[in-house]
């Protein structure tokens, strides 16, 4: 329905779409007007951080396109209206995912592909199989591990009823840092989106591992490739949370 209901208007849907995609440029253009000034940051070249700011976009705009709308829950827990969707014969999560689905975020995900794709054309990588098919995995993981992100956002706000930009500060704040190399943090925040909130298994240890790199924190080579155990748990523990927030509804009370 939203998306017949955005294509209805053609001319309006190309300029929101576009305006979305300037907008996320925006962010590629500030390391270009870095890279005017140094020839490498944190020991990545140009090409190596536009292919973590790639991956990491094309994975949160994906997430976004499919889940973004759950940050609008905490208002239909505070004026329960959520009830209307336990009324129907479909899936809450579902509902809730499709609420005013904005079909305009697919200027965020091109605009990520084409600075992915211009950053592969770029990397002196000796490509094999396996590492081509790294890239589309680490986009499908971090995907996934954005998704999981957003659900448990939405999943708090059951309890808190306005907490949005908490989970903003996840998915939007951890996009941004993922697009800068780890090695320009404090190891301590490294840590952090390892082992705590684990957004370094988007693209930072497996983008390591494909470019050559040491990790920052010395963790065994294996650790690399646990992207897609990573996403499975976030997706697992996320469903979870969502289930125990729906069961824990009372509606407004008035």
């Amino acid at each position: 329905m939203w998306v017949r209901s955005t294509l209805a208007y053609r001319a309006s849907f190309v300029m929101m779409a576009f305006g979305n995609f300037a907008a996320t440029a925006l962010d590629f253009v500030a390391i270009l007007l870095m890279f005017s000034h140094v020839d490498a940051l944190g020991g990545f070249s140009l090409a190596e951080v536009a292919f973590l700011y790639g991956t990491s976009g094309a994975a949160l705009g994906l997430a976004d396109l499919l889940l973004g709308s759950m940050d609008r829950l905490g208002r239909r827990v505070r004026d329960g209206t959520l009830d209307v969707l336990l009324l129907r014969p479909a899936p809450v999560f579902a509902q809730v995912a499709a609420d005013r689905f904005a079909l305009r975020r697919l200027g965020r995900i091109s605009q990520a592909l084409l600075v992915l794709g211009w950053a592969l054309t770029r990397l002196d990588v000796d490509w094999t199989v396996g590492r081509v098919l790294l890239v589309p995995l680490m986009v499908l993981c971090g995907t996934a591990i954005f998704g999981a992100v957003f659900t448990t956002g939405a999943a708090f706000q059951f309890w808190a009823q306005d907490a949005a930009e908490v989970q903003n500060s996840f998915t939007y704040g951890g996009n941004t840092l993922l697009q800068y190399p780890p090695t320009v943090f404090a190891k301590d925040l490294v840590r952090g989106v390892t082992f705590l909130v684990p957004l370094a298994f988007v693209n930072w240890l497996p983008a390591l591992r494909l470019l050559g790199r040491d990790d920052p924190l010395g963790l065994p080579g294996w650790v690399d490739f646990l992207g897609p155990a990573v996403a499975a748990l976030m997706c697992a523990a996320a469903a979870l949370a969502w289930r125990t927030g729906l069961r824990a509804y009372r509606s407004t009370g008035s």
